[in-house]
């Protein structure tokens, strides 16, 4: 998958999905703790060691992506199926440098048209107070069930 997209400044940024390998668990691992740890910090979960051993518990490199700029890492997502007949969205990290500029607005867009094609609904669960929280409603995720920790969203077929 590869598309162009406006960054913050109105230039081209081109990115690119390229499949996961083994390898690449390392780098991924290290990008979910950056980015986690200000959310996990302030519900009084952040544990560094745990952080990172979660996703290379959890990492399934045949349903991952990594997402190129330029041709460098400039983050993951994970979209695998569920036992209930949906997708499941998950690992979605972008490096810091690359948030806040429409990149993960242009990738979450482009698999949602393909989960759509498939006629297979969406979900995922984000920390409770995260911002991504409303990346995931702008496009069409609404709240399913919440705890203290987390809220659980799901997205219908072409919404």
């Amino acid at each position: 998958m590869e598309s162009p997209d406006a960054d913050a400044a109105g230039g081209a940024v081109r990115w690119e999905l390229r499949a996961a390998v083994p390898a690449d668990v390392e780098v991924i691992a290290e990008l979910r703790a950056t980015v986690m740890r200000p959310a996990l910090e302030r519900l009084g979960r952040y544990d560094e060691h745990r952080v990172r051993q979660r996703l290379r518990d959890g990492f399934s490199p045949q349903h991952t992506s990594v997402i190129v700029v330029d041709g460098a890492f400039a983050g993951c997502v994970t979209l695998r199926p569920a036992d209930d007949d949906r997708q499941w969205l998950e690992h979605f990290y972008l490096t810091p440098h690359h948030q806040g500029h429409g990149l993960g607005s242009a990738v979450l867009r482009a698999l949602l048209e393909h989960t759509d094609a498939q006629g297979v609904p969406v979900a995922l669960n984000v920390l409770q107070g995260s911002a991504a929280r409303r990346l995931y409603e702008r496009h069409g995720f609404t709240v399913e069930t919440e705890d203290p920790i987390d809220v659980f969203m799901v997205r219908g077929v072409g919404v």
